[in-house]
């Protein structure tokens, strides 16, 4: 049987880093009163009663809006806190008008990724379009402990305002309130407060926003690379695709996140991923499992996965799974060669997809339940249970050993 290891608190088995992927979300679909701008981008839950009764997951009203509304021309991102004088720097070269420090991650969310910001909402709302900037109660709701999330991202979801968006797969997984539906700055998906992102595990201060005005983004983008020497990249946000320069992801909490670790990459216009080559040397192997034969995936999926398919066979279920059916494990890209997706848990290694062909997204599949319990017991969760299910796939949730 196997054991769970290293399980942080629940309110930690989350988020991936930017350009990522958690799983398996359960969304009511009720929606609770809610109000709405003149521009439909903006919707809000309607006040919370109550709101000093939460202690913990709230901060400080952000108060009305101050000073103009920023256009973000460049994201920096780190994995780690970007150090104070190197975020000074950024804020004082020449072409830069303003910044803005967050923490970033991305966290996979029902089979997708979306990447998650923790802000101070006073400030992080001048880097958003205007009909957001000037939405007080969206802020107010994130304030309040709330995410604010895209209506993109609400929409491919079917996030309702006032509904729950679990972030994470494992058991204990970490329930926000969806208290507002609103544009973001480019390539961000959600945010919540800086509590949260505490509570989250997010790694503070690991990227910035910059604003440029638009005219000196390049040249500006050359001088931060410099001055950065690889402590974090500088993607532009207004190109469509930047098949060019390189991104930043990893997975930040939970025994998982901890064990897979962060790389750079460089993707490009068919949606592939390539990350950096020392990264994949000292993490990806090929090795021989049980019914699949060889599989090339994350060292630390590889003895979970190989328990699991050992526990079919012992269980006399090895001809459920067809192993000229297998759709591979470790395979750098985004999720449906889809930028807009984030980044699939294959780029990591860490995701199976198995019998293929009878267990395509959005149908219920053919997957037998033995074979899912079996997958969940050794640590898998399984996107047969998202919203917009994905039957054939299983990614590593839990680490877990034998007794």
């Amino acid at each position: 049987m196997p054991r769970a290891l290293g399980r942080t608190p629940a309110a930690v088995a989350v988020c991936l880093a930017l350009g990522t992927t958690l799983a398996g979300c359960a969304l009511p679909r009720a929606t609770p009163p809610q109000m709405a701008s003149a521009d439909t981008d903006v919707a809000v839950v309607a006040e919370r009663p109550n709101v000093a009764a939460r202690p913990g997951v709230s901060v400080a009203s952000p108060g009305r809006l101050v000073g103009p509304v920023d256009t973000p021309d460049l994201l920096v991102v780190g994995r780690q806190t970007l150090p104070g004088h190197f975020r000074k720097q950024i804020a004082r070269t020449r072409g830069v008008d303003a910044s803005l420090s967050l923490a970033l991650a991305a966290a996979p969310v029902d089979g997708r990724t979306m990447t998650l910001g923790a802000v101070d909402p006073a400030s992080y709302r001048r880097f958003t379009p205007k009909v957001s900037a000037r939405a007080q109660a969206v802020w107010q709701r994130v304030a309040e402990g709330d995410v604010a999330v895209t209506p993109d991202l609400a929409h491919e979801l079917d996030v309702p305002l006032g509904g729950d968006l679990m972030l994470g797969n494992q058991s204990g997984a970490f329930t926000l309130r969806v208290g507002a539906h609103a544009s973001m700055a480019p390539r961000i998906d959600a945010v919540v407060n800086e509590v949260r992102g505490h509570q989250l595990g997010m790694v503070p201060d690991n990227a910035v926003l910059v604003s440029t005005h638009g005219a000196h983004a390049a040249s500006v983008a050359k001088v931060l690379e410099r001055r950065l020497r690889g402590r974090a990249t500088v993607s532009s946000l207004t190109e469509t695709v930047a098949s060019q320069g390189r991104q930043t992801a990893f997975l930040t909490g939970g025994s998982v996140a901890d064990a897979v670790g962060s790389f750079s990459y460089r993707y490009h216009p068919d949606g592939s991923v390539e990350p950096d080559p020392s990264w994949v040397a000292a993490n990806v192997r090929t090795e021989t499992v049980p019914i699949l034969g060889q599989v090339t995936c994350h060292k630390v999926m590889l003895p979970q996965l190989r328990a699991a398919l050992q526990e079919v066979v012992d269980s006399g279920l090895a001809d459920l799974i067809d192993p000229g059916d297998f759709g591979g494990c470790y395979n750098p890209r985004f999720i449906a060669q889809d930028p807009s997706k984030g980044l699939s848990l294959h780029t990591w290694g860490i995701a199976v997809d198995l019998n293929v062909h009878g267990n395509l997204r959005g149908t219920q599949g053919e997957m037998d339940p033995r074979i899912v319990d079996i997958f969940k017991r050794w640590g898998f969760a399984w996107g047969g249970d998202w919203s917009y299910t994905d039957p054939m796939h299983f990614e590593l949730a839990a680490l877990v050993r034998p007794r």
